[in-house]
């Protein structure tokens, strides 16, 4: 038996155990050491519900954009008769099914998704000028770019990736400096159904990127590389091969997080990913969670403040952050 089988037979052992608990607390410390967010974790109907926030409380799927709820109202009815503590549930609609389908109070969610006909149509007629001379550079670069397994080498070669600076995209890194076991944890769930992609230099792992296939759409669910080989473009490299990868299982539709804005916004628009709005539901899980939506207070104050002062906010943390990173270089 390998050490990745013995690894899975070990993981579903645990798992069943927490599904027999029916709950789980766990302790998400940032890259800085000092600040600690309680996260309840529970099973409803052998998938995970997480809760977050204080006020409101908050439950959803854990990996919502992975694992969808086929059943709404059989589903909430077992939330509300399980040891969840929360105000809400909110639930996503599966891509790409826009028209609402169950009667509960919705939102729309705005997602990045790339529509796929093929990759020459792709590659010609849908990708910027500069993201194709960018796949290029990376070609030129002796870039090698390919499927690759999950392998205990393989999760070192990430952690050297995510290890290299506390700061991304103007903010912690939740994984710096993770211990190695953690790191394989985090990134095993959906192994059966997802592909990792690795971006090579001299046989250093510079990128990679996992793709969660689902019904019909498949998922960037990580997409990151070395900021010290930007100059060789991996990541454009990586976006690539996971448009390949859809055309050759069929799948029209490519998800890549939320709509941005500002940096990786125009990242995605330059790779053709375009803004598609899906029903995000709510639903009250008892008398809080009632007034809450009807207050719409149910995002937190944060989501209320104008796009103006929210990009005010993002700049002066951001120039926090960076203050904060010099002087632990120091």
């Amino acid at each position: 038996m390998s050490q990745l089988q013995k690894f899975l037979l070990l993981e579903k052992s645990k798992s069943t155990t927490l599904k027999s608990v029916g709950y789980r607390s766990l302790n998400n410390k940032s890259s800085r050491g000092t600040m600690k967010r309680n996260i309840s974790s529970y099973f409803v109907e052998n998938k995970e519900v997480s809760v977050t926030g204080s006020f409101p409380k908050i439950a959803r799927l854990r990996s919502e954009y992975y694992v969808f709820v086929d059943d709404p109202h059989g589903f909430i009815s077992e939330v509300r008769g399980s040891e969840v503590k929360a105000d809400l549930f909110t639930f996503l609609q599966k891509v790409p099914d826009k028209e609402p389908k169950y009667n509960f109070y919705f939102e729309w969610d705005k997602i990045a998704v790339l529509t796929i006909s093929s990759y020459e149509d792709w590659w010609k007629k849908q990708l910027n000028d500069k993201s194709r001379n960018m796949i290029r550079k990376a070609l030129k670069k002796r870039v090698e770019v390919k499927v690759v397994a999950f392998t205990d080498d393989f999760v070192k070669g990430i952690k050297e990736i995510y290890d290299e600076t506390p700061i991304r995209q103007g903010k912690p890194f939740s994984h710096y400096r993770e211990d190695f076991e953690t790191l394989k944890r985090s990134h095993i769930s959906f192994l059966e159904r997802s592909d990792f992609i690795g971006a090579f230099f001299n046989n250093e792992l510079i990128g990679f990127a996992k793709l969660v296939h689902g019904d019909g759409v498949s998922s960037l669910m990580q997409i990151i590389s070395k900021i010290s080989h930007r100059d060789k473009a991996p990541t454009n490299a990586l976006i690539s091969k996971a448009v390949e990868i859809c055309e050759q299982n069929s799948v029209n539709y490519l998800h890549y997080g939320i709509w941005s804005r500002r940096g990786l916004g125009e990242f995605k628009r330059h790779h053709a990913f375009k803004p598609f709005e899906v029903p995000r539901y709510f639903v009250p899980l008892n008398l809080m969670g009632n007034i809450i939506l009807k207050l719409g207070i149910h995002k937190g104050i944060l989501q209320q403040l104008p796009k103006k002062w929210k990009d005010i906010f993002i700049d002066q943390r951001n120039k926090w952050y960076s203050i904060w990173q010099g002087k632990q270089n120091v």
